[in-house]
Parts: structure tokens; C-alpha cells; sequence
């Protein structure tokens, strides 16, 4: 089964938040796909792409690194907090 991971929204936002590092966070699934991900962005974008390889536990397990920008497949939007 194929998804739309939207990549061109990805890159509309890398280059419009101006992000010269990225990292993206990929479900399991999507993690054999991950080179492929890394090397189009690259490409559309210029921006150097990271690829966190680690557990993650969802849309709030955000990894403590220094990036401009944390993109984030397969997981739910965190909800607002009042």
C-alpha cells in the first residue's frame, strides 16, 4: 500500500520557515523508505536532512537535538492545552 507523505508540503515548509536543518521522525514502517525521503528533500529544498533512527513514542516524544525544523510521519497532531 502506497501513502501520500505530502513530501511537497514538506518542502513548501522547510523552505518557507527558511530551515537549513531538518530532522525528520519516521513511524517504523516508513523507516525503510528514509534514504529515499532524505535524498529528495535534499534536492528540493537544500536544507541538510536528518534521519532519526531511534524509538519514538509519538508526537510528543520529540528527540533533543538542535535543528531548525522537526518533521514528524506518521504519528497524530498534538492536541492544543488550554
Amino acid at each position: 500500500m502506497e501513502y501520500d507523505l505530502e513530501l511537497d508540503r514538506v518542502a513548501d515548509e522547510i523552505k518557507t520557515s527558511h530551515a537549513k536543518t531538518v530532522l525528520l521522525q519516521l513511524g517504523d514502517g516508513l523507516k525503510p523508505k528514509g534514504t529515499e525521503i532524505v535524498e529528495q528533500l535534499e534536492k528540493e529544498t537544500g536544507a541538510r536532512i536528518f534521519l532519526w533512527l531511534g524509538s519514538c513514542f509519538g508526537v510528543c516524544d520529540v528527540p533533543p537535538v538542535k535543528v531548525d525544523l522537526v518533521v514528524q510521519f506518521g504519528h497524530n497532531e498534538l492536541m492544543p492545552t488550554f
